[in-house]
């Protein structure tokens, strides 16, 4: 009788919780994403402006000088590509994001709305089928460039 009694509170603990954990699950995954490609995008830029140094500092006539001046036009036409092209990663990062947390807020209010009715939740849905994917660890793979 007791063990149901607390087996019974540890199920309603769960279901109480679930929702907060794969939101937070949501949260971490999305966060990692998003720093992992802000990393790749600063390592890029950083790069492109310490070759345009080294490429400045081997300037040392007026042919090298107009050089490098032409191959600045080049690299600001790549820099501008490559800036759009991070923003639109972010912009589908940011909806795939939002069409997740919608779909989470979906499955619960559809759990809220059951409860409310005086039908059970199923057992399980919570913890398995809505549950979004496990984190996967983006270290060793790389985002879209």
């Amino acid at each position: 009788m007791q063990d149901k009694m607390i087996e019974s509170f540890n199920e309603q603990t769960r279901q109480f919780f679930e929702p907060m954990r794969k939101l937070n699950s949501l949260m971490l995954d999305n966060m990692e994403k998003l720093t992992q490609y802000q990393m790749e995008s600063m390592k890029r830029y950083s790069q492109l402006g310490t070759e345009r140094l080294r490429e400045a500092s081997e300037v040392s006539d007026a042919e090298a000088m107009q050089q490098f001046s032409a191959r600045q036009a080049d690299v600001m036409n790549q820099l501008s590509e490559q800036m759009l092209e991070d923003a639109k990663a972010l912009s589908e990062m940011s909806l795939e994001f939002k069409a997740e947390l919608e779909k989470l807020f979906a499955e619960q209010a559809k759990l809220v709305e059951q409860v409310q009715k005086g039908e059970p939740a199923p057992k399980g849905e919570s913890a398995d089928k809505a549950a979004p994917a496990k984190a996967q660890s983006s270290k060793g793979g790389s985002a879209k460039s």
